[in-house]
């Protein structure tokens, strides 16, 4: 982008002084032909204004298909019907960026995120909370803090993703309690104490659902009520092993430069909040040679769409590091 910037401003800066080797007449000026609208099987554009479908056409006539092997235009492989079941996906998904409003930039840097292969994170499990079948095709990897109000907001849509899609997604939790909120840490401790007594789903579920409750007679009133041992729940709480696995996370979470919580990685993949989380995880099977069938409405509240990590800034008051 640099490069491209600074070409940009040489351009501008040679039409604005004339400083061109030669001289050059009208007629040697040939003007860019814009790019006719595109029409592509599978990918219906009809809800388009005629701004955005030039937008839209351009774009797919000049982004690279997803595959790396097929090293033509996303309109062009289409078209072709050329060896990349990702190309038709990736129309639609450039399609989603440009009803949404984004730039140029911003379409760009989401398909690139989504699609190029160097974008895929190493993200281990390594001992966190996990809920979903250990062989499941999707993980999708959560860093949070219990005190932040948007993590509050996207655990119970996660929760209804992984129920939707048992056979075929696992769900896990990673912790980063924030500096600026001031339970945080100490509601991350209550919940490795929970998980040591195989109980961390079920007060991860209490500290979002009480989240302005998180003194340590709240944590021990969870506790109880889970059947926990709270003599052990205090120890754990306190322990190095704790404070170990917590650091670890956020060490984690710094390595892969999250920018705030909630983030989420999707198959090591950072999920980009302009996208419905449904339609990343049936791309993500279809692309696996599995499938997933459409949302039904139970799954509509389901629905995930959160500015997470650089695919797009977290609201205002998110969680900052």
């Amino acid at each position: 982008m640099a490069m491209k910037a600074l070409a940009i401003g040489i351009v501008g800066l040679l039409s604005v002084s004339g400083s061109t080797c030669g001289k050059s007449t009208a007629e040697d000026v040939t003007k860019e032909k814009p790019t006719p609208d595109v029409v592509l099987e599978g990918v219906d554009t009809g809800g388009l204004t005629p701004r955005e479908k030039k937008e839209w056409s351009q774009y797919v006539s000049e982004f690279l298909s997803p595959c790396q092997n097929v090293p033509v235009s996303i309109a062009q492989c289409v078209q072709e019907k050329r060896a990349c079941s990702k190309c038709t996906p990736a129309a639609k998904f450039v399609l989603r960026g440009v009803k949404d409003g984004m730039t140029r930039e911003q379409v760009e840097k989401s398909y690139k995120n989504r699609f190029d292969a160097d974008k895929v994170k190493n993200v281990p499990i390594d001992g966190s909370p996990v809920k979903g079948p250990e062989g499941a095709a999707i993980t999708i990897v959560e860093f949070a803090d219990f005190e932040c109000p948007h993590c509050a907001e996207v655990a119970p849509l996660l929760d209804k993703t992984v129920e939707a899609k048992k056979n075929d997604v696992r769900l896990v939790f990673k912790f980063y309690p924030l500096p600026s909120h001031p339970h945080a840490d100490a509601a991350a401790r209550a919940a490795v104490a929970a998980m040591n007594q195989g109980k961390f789903w079920e007060m991860h579920h209490a500290l979002f659902t009480n989240q302005r409750h998180l003194e340590q007679t709240d944590l021990d009133s969870y506790a109880k009520g889970l059947g926990m041992d709270v003599s052990r729940f205090h120890a754990d709480m306190q322990s190095p092993q704790t404070t170990e696995r917590i650091a670890k996370d956020k060490k984690l979470g710094e390595d892969l430069q999250i920018g705030g919580t909630p983030t989420i990685f999707v198959n090591g993949r950072l999920f980009d909040g302009h996208q419905d989380m449904n339609d990343w995880i049936a791309l993500e099977l279809s692309t696996m040679g599995a499938s997933s069938p459409p949302p039904s409405a139970a799954d509509a509240g389901s629905t995930l769409g959160v500015a997470t990590g650089d695919a797009g800034k977290p609201p205002a008051d998110a969680g900052k590091k």
